[in-house]
């Protein structure tokens, strides 16, 4: 797995990443805007080709159309998610709210719906490279949240984005990672959709419930590969959910 701390000096004022859309308009627009804050963008026009090179040369950040020739956003997102936790923003012209619940339950961070403009992606963009700690941002100031976490079978390491599971180690997106760490803080205590939005997302960035939903399914089913009775999180139906430490 790709470590996504901040970085010092020089290589902080990039980030590099891989945009894969089969509009040509979009893909010269997208890349011009972010080149013109200082990242270095790689461009795909098919899902397969951009695929192999982020599995071969993995970025910072990846941005991926929904509908692509040869394998479509969702199919490079399911393939890239079992090998990799980069962060990944989806790029949809569809109106379908089942596209987007889907591309969540894949592994999807960020969604943004097409036309948009090109200073809201440079906002989600720079919020989610803010998460991850790249950007020469740190994801979480000094404090609490900088400090490793152990609560029963459970450990994780901000500084690392590192989480085990009874010795075992579990993948998670950085979406995951911050949504489990705010819950883990406080074993016992619940907290709410909107508490879990305002420690996984931007102020700038709206989600609504069934995205954090998505992201906490996808979690459970993570931690049941390595433990089929992981019942850790525990869902406090109209209220919230709640880490709970055995």
């Amino acid at each position: 797995m790709r470590s996504y701390l901040g970085r010092t000096g020089k290589e902080a004022d990039l980030a590099n990443i891989t945009l894969v859309d089969d509009d040509e308009n979009i893909v010269a627009s997208v890349s011009l805007a972010l080149e013109s804050h200082g990242h270095k963008v790689t461009a795909y026009h098919d899902g397969a080709a951009g695929l192999e090179a982020l599995e071969s040369t993995p970025p910072d950040l990846a941005i991926l159309d929904v509908k692509m020739p040869r394998m479509d956003g969702m199919e490079v997102l399911r393939r890239l998610r079992q090998t990799s936790q980069m962060p990944v923003i989806m790029l949809t012209s569809k109106d379908e709210e089942i596209d987007e619940i889907l591309g969540f339950n894949l592994g999807a961070d960020d969604y943004i719906h097409k036309p948009f403009s090109q200073r809201l992606l440079l906002e989600r963009v720079k919020a989610l490279l803010r998460r991850a700690g790249v950007d020469g941002l740190d994801a979480e100031p000094a404090g609490e949240s900088s400090k490793a976490i152990r609560r029963g079978k459970l450990t994780m390491d901000p500084a690392r984005h590192e989480s085990t599971w009874d010795g075992k180690p579990v993948k998670l997106t950085v979406t995951e990672f911050l949504l489990l760490q705010s819950l883990a803080q406080r074993p016992g205590f619940v907290k709410s959709r909107d508490n879990l939005m305002d420690a996984a997302y931007d102020d700038q960035v709206y989600v609504d419930d069934r995205t954090i939903d998505s992201h906490v399914k996808r979690m459970r089913k993570k931690f049941r590969q390595v433990d089929p009775e992981f019942d850790a999180i525990e869902t406090l139906y109209g209220v919230g959910y709640r880490y709970r430490e055995s």
